[in-house]
């Protein structure tokens, strides 16, 4: 019994301090910059990266694919990399794994989660991502797009892959389609962003805050940026979505309206109450 009761006690959660969160934050979103300048690099083929809406996971990819990209614009040269948003089909997906085949091409595919969750898309990201030497994608019904737009049937795909998205793999119900993002997540590096408590997005806006960066726009004094930050704090479970872009809505308000900012979020930002 005693050594149960020692065994509990040396597995019992610790919690985090604030500065702990930071810190461990600050840390996912330094290595998603890493990894995702290795992927422009083609030292690795694909990265899957998850976290909550409106943290800044698509602007930390983007801002390293601009930085990457410069060179190539001021050469003439065409654009290395894509970024997808909304909605693909998987002859769709075909076309734009052709079009960013390149070893130094990278496909970012931005909340375009109706390529992780279509049986035949997944199969196809299996073939590009695969771990074999020549990643050969075969498309083998015919089709006009294909003809239409000069896209051979097969191809050997050599560029990189970033997934953003807000969906655990784990939470996918469907057998089928977890057996296809296992074989997928296999071959990617697979990073969650660890931002699942309120507390953590609160930390992480108060984070952005804190450089300069998030009200980088308005003409705030510390103290108006302060009172920001507090009301979001204080209606963290009201608010309806706790983001950067909830905090940049409410400073939006608070440029409006020097008064009345705190009724006008009330009313248009936070969940509205049962009757």
């Amino acid at each position: 019994m005693k050594m149960a009761t020692a065994t509990a006690t040396s597995i019992k959660f610790k919690k985090e301090t604030d500065d702990q969160v930071i810190t461990r934050i600050g840390k996912r979103f330094d290595i998603l910059d890493d990894m995702t300048k290795a992927c422009i690099r083609g030292d690795i083929r694909a990265m899957i990266v998850v976290g909550p809406p409106g943290v800044g996971k698509s602007y930390g990819v983007e801002k390293q694919l601009d930085k990457a990209s410069m060179f190539t614009e001021v050469a003439s040269r065409p654009k290395q990399y894509d970024i997808v948003k909304g909605a693909m089909s998987a002859i769709g997906l075909y076309c734009k794994l052709f079009n960013y085949k390149e070893k130094d091409n990278v496909l970012v595919f931005d909340d375009c989660d109706s390529v992780l969750q279509d049986e035949l898309s997944l199969n196809i990201l299996k073939a590009a991502l695969d771990s074999k030497k020549d990643r050969k994608i075969c498309w083998n019904t015919d089709s006009y797009k294909l003809r239409n737009e000069g896209v051979p049937d097969t191809f050997v795909f050599k560029g990189s892959a970033i997934f953003i998205t807000n969906i655990k793999f784990d939470n996918i119900k469907s057998k089928k389609l977890q057996d296809h993002l296992q074989a997928v997540q296999s071959r990617c590096h697979y990073l969650d962003l660890t931002l699942d408590t309120d507390r953590d997005k609160l930390l992480r806006i108060k984070q952005i805050a804190g450089t300069g960066a998030l009200f980088q726009d308005y003409d705030f004094s510390g103290h108006q940026q302060e009172e920001i930050l507090d009301f979001l704090d204080a209606n963290v479970s009201k608010v309806n979505e706790l983001s950067l872009r909830m905090a940049l809505k409410i400073a939006d308000l608070r440029r409006v309206s020097e008064s009345n900012w705190k009724d006008l979020a009330e009313a248009t930002c936070m969940k509205r109450r049962a009757a």
